[in-house]
């Protein structure tokens, strides 16, 4: 992965605001990833000082091995799962696209 995809990426999890949430696919779409799965790999390698636990699983919960914290920090900015899974309807983030709709304000 080069400098410029992994640095987007982070700008775009960096954007999530406190009380939403985001999936990997969502972020993968905005920073122009070619998947999900490399956001997790960037959150996995990189992400100790991101919102980590603002981004889920497509199907609104979380990762696994992570459950008990991420949807404890979740809890602690209004984010209320029901069981383990979060509502995305509810609480998904709607990132603003700037004027040409290539993505957030200011990231591309």
């Amino acid at each position: 992965m080069d400098d410029e995809l992994h640095e987007r990426i982070r700008a775009v999890i960096t954007d999530v605001p406190v009380g939403t949430v985001a999936t990997y696919g969502d972020i993968a779409a905005l920073s122009g990833a070619p998947s999900p799965r490399m956001v997790g790999r960037v959150l996995a390698e990189d992400g100790h000082d991101l919102p980590w636990h603002r981004i889920l699983r497509a199907n609104g919960t979380p990762a696994p091995h992570l459950a008990h914290e991420q949807l404890a920090r979740l809890r602690t900015e209004g984010v209320l799962a029901d069981e383990q899974r979060v509502n995305l309807r509810k609480y998904r983030w709607q990132a603003a696209t700037d004027d040409t709709g290539d993505g957030p304000e200011g990231l591309f």
